[in-house]
C-alpha cells in the first residue's frame, strides 16, 4: 500500500489540496464491521485504505447470529441476493431445564420490523467473502492484508499511521481519520484518551462448530441444565454450534480439547464417524465498552468499542451498527456539510445503545449461567409459572434506542420518542408497478415521507438544503388512492406509513441514513420546523 493510487477530489474533499492525506479514512481491521465500514465509505466515493494484520481471512466460524436491522444494513450495501449463500433464517429459539420442559419460547416466523426475518444464522467466513468482493470492486479503496499498524499519531489536520508490511519495511500513511475495527485488543484504542466500563461479568465457554454429514433438525436450543449450560443453534447452512460452558474445577487446558469436544457432543449422536469438527475453542465472555469512541481524528468502531456476552446475539450486529451511523456522518462530514463536531454523536448515541444491548445480553447470561441446583430448580419454577413467555419470564430491558445526538430532541436534549427508533420497512409498490421493500424501490438516504404533497409547506431554501444533504421525499399512499396524476409523480409510493412510524397517528417521518427515525411530526405544516431543526443541527456543527 505504500504506493498510493490517487482517484479524482470530491467537491469538499481534502483531496488535492496542499498537504492532503493519502486517504479521506484509513480503517485498522478488516473483519466484518471493518469490511462494512470500507464498503459504506468506499460506496459513497471515498478514498478508503484498510490495513489488516494477518494475511489471509480467518477461515473458522466466529459469530452466527444477526437480526433484522443487520438484514436491512447489509441488504442495502448490495449483499441481498446473497444471503442464502451464508445465512439461513432462524425461525424459533427455546429455552429447556434439565428434565426437558420448555421455560421460554420466541416465535419468529413472522418478518421483523425492518422487513426481513426476526433472526438469521450465519457463517461468518462467507459473509466475509461477499463483503469483500463488494469491497474489492471499488475503485476507491484499497485493502492490505498482512500490514500492520505499529504507530499513531494525531497530527491536528490528518491523522497518520506507521505501518510494517510483510517484508518488514515501514512506511507511512495518512487519513483525514482513522478508524479502529481491530478488536477486543485494538491497536487504536490505546491511542484514543478514553477510559474503559467493565461489569465484571466474565464465564469461560467452549464453542464448537461442527458440519454434520446428514441433515440436522432447524433447532436453536438454550439448555439451562446446572451440571452443564449448553447452547445449540445453527451455524449457517448446513453447520450446527454448541456451546458449552466450564464448570468449576474444570481448567481451560481440559476444557479446550479436541477430545473434550467429542465428549460433550456424544450425547447428541455427533461422532468423528458422522460429523466434521470445524472449530473448538474457549472465549471468555464479558461486558465492557469504552467511554469514548472518537478522540480528534481517531474513531473506534465493533469490538474496539465494546464487547459483550453472546446470550443475545448482539455482538456483531452492534458493530455494524457503528458503521452504518458513522458512515454517513463521516460523509457530511468529509463533504463540508457539517463540521467534525458532528461525530461526537457517533459515540453518545451508539454508547447509549450498545450499552442496552450488554445490559440484555448479562441480564439473559445471570439466567442461564445457573449452576446451584437448588437456584436453578427456584429458576425453573418461575419461568414455568409464566408459561414459556419471555416478557413474564424474564427481568423488563430498556428498549434499544439511540441516545442524545442529531435527533429531534426536547430542550433537555433527550429524544422525542419516537426520534432514535430504528423506522420500520414495509413492502411497498411504486407508480410504475414495482414492487418491493421500500429501500429497494426508493433506495437509501435521508428520506421525508409524507401522506400528501408537503409543496406548499416548505421553502426554496429548505428544499435546496435538503439537496445538499441527499434527501428522497417520498409520497406514501393506500393503493386504492393511488390515481393518474399521482402514477406520474415519481416520488409517490404505496405503502402504509402507519408501519413505519411504529402505531403512531403521526403523518410525516424525516428517516436518517442508518434507518433511525430523526423526528415525526403530527401534521404537513409542521414538517417546516423539523427541517429547520435538522439543518441546525448540522449548521451549528459546521459553525463550531
Amino acid at each position: 500500500m505504500s504506493a498510493v493510487t490517487r482517484r479524482d477530489a470530491d467537491p469538499g474533499s481534502s483531496v488535492g489540496k496542499k498537504n492532503a492525506p493519502d486517504f479521506d479514512v484509513v480503517i485498522v481491521g478488516y473483519g466484518p464491521v471493518g469490511q462494512l465500514m470500507a464498503l459504506l465509505l468506499g460506496g459513497r466515493g471515498w478514498r478508503v485504505g484498510v490495513v489488516e494484520r494477518w494475511p489471509e481471512a480467518y477461515k473458522r466460524p466466529r459469530a452466527v447470529s444477526f437480526d433484522d436491522e443487520i438484514a436491512r444494513v447489509l441488504a442495502a450495501a448490495g449483499l441481498a441476493r446473497q444471503f442464502p449463500y451464508f445465512s439461513e433464517p432462524a425461525p424459533d429459539y427455546e429455552w429447556r431445564n434439565a428434565a426437558g420442559q420448555t421455560l421460554l419460547y420466541y416465535n419468529r416466523r413472522r418478518i421483523g420490523a425492518s422487513g426481513w426475518p426476526q433472526v438469521s444464522r450465519f457463517h461468518q467466513p462467507h459473509l466475509e467473502q461477499a463483503l469483500d468482493g463488494r469491497v474489492r470492486g471499488l475503485r476507491s479503496t484499497q485493502v492490505c492484508r498482512g500490514h500492520e499498524a505499529v504507530e499513531l499519531v494525531d497530527l491536528g489536520d490528518r491523522a497518520e499511521v506507521t505501518v510494517r508490511d510483510p517484508a518488514q519495511q515501514h512506511y507511512s500513511l495518512s487519513a483525514a481519520y482513522i478508524i479502529g475495527c481491530d478488536g477486543a485488543n485494538s491497536f487504536v484504542r490505546e491511542h484514543l484518551q478514553t477510559s474503559v466500563t467493565d461489569l465484571g461479568f466474565f464465564y469461560d465457554w467452549l464453542i464448537v462448530d461442527v458440519i454434520p454429514h446428514e441433515p440436522w433438525p432447524q433447532i436453536n436450543l438454550q439448555i439451562c441444565d446446572p451440571a452443564r449450560p449448553t447452547t445449540l443453534v445453527s451455524g449457517g447452512p448446513g453447520r450446527r454450534r454448541w456451546e458449552f460452558m466450564r464448570m468449576p474445577g474444570e481448567t481451560l487446558d481440559d476444557l479446550n480439547r479436541r477430545e473434550t469436544a467429542w465428549r460433550l457432543l456424544k450425547p447428541w449422536n455427533l461422532t468423528p464417524d458422522n460429523t466434521t469438527l470445524e472449530r473448538h475453542t474457549v472465549y471468555t465472555f464479558q461486558g465492557r465498552w469504552a467511554d469514548r469512541w472518537r478522540d480528534g481524528r481517531l474513531l473506534l468502531a465493533g469490538d474496539a468499542a465494546h464487547q459483550m456476552p453472546p446470550f443475545a446475539g448482539q455482538g456483531m450486529c452492534s458493530g455494524m451498527r457503528d458503521a452504518a451511523n458513522l458512515a454517513w456522518k463521516l460523509d457530511l462530514v468529509l463533504r463540508g456539510t457539517a463540521s467534525s463536531s458532528l461525530l461526537d454523536t457517533y459515540t453518545s448515541e451508539r454508547c447509549a445503545h450498545v450499552q442496552h444491548a450488554i445490559g440484555t445480553s448479562i441480564e439473559l447470561g445471570k439466567v442461564i449461567c445457573v449452576t446451584d441446583p437448588e437456584a436453578a430448580a427456584a429458576r425453573d419454577q418461575a419461568m414455568l409459572e409464566a408459561e414459556g413467555r419471555p416478557e413474564f419470564a424474564l427481568p423488563p430491558l430498556p428498549p434499544a434506542t439511540l441516545g442524545p445526538g442529531l435527533l429531534h430532541s426536547a430542550p433537555d436534549g433527550q429524544p422525542v420518542p419516537p426520534a432514535g427508533h430504528v423506522a420500520r420497512q414495509g413492502w411497498v409498490r411504486a407508480p410504475d408497478g414495482r414492487t418491493g421493500l421500500l429501500d429497494e424501490i426508493v433506495g437509501t438516504g435521508f428520506h421525508i415521507l409524507v401522506t400528501a404533497d408537503p409543496g406548499p409547506h416548505l421553502s426554496a431554501d429548505q428544499r435546496a438544503f435538503l439537496s445538499s444533504i441527499g434527501t428522497r421525499l417520498i409520497r406514501m399512499v393506500p393503493s386504492e388512492q393511488l390515481v393518474p396524476k399521482d402514477a406520474q409523480a415519481g416520488h409517490v409510493t404505496v405503502g402504509d406509513l402507519d408501519n413505519v412510524l411504529q402505531g403512531t397517528d403521526r403523518t410525516v417521518a424525516i428517516i436518517r441514513p442508518d434507518f433511525y427515525i430523526y423526528g415525526i411530526s403530527d401534521t404537513l405544516a409542521d414538517l417546516p420546523a423539523l427541517v429547520d431543526e435538522l439543518r441546525a443541527g448540522l449548521t451549528q456543527a459546521a459553525d463550531q
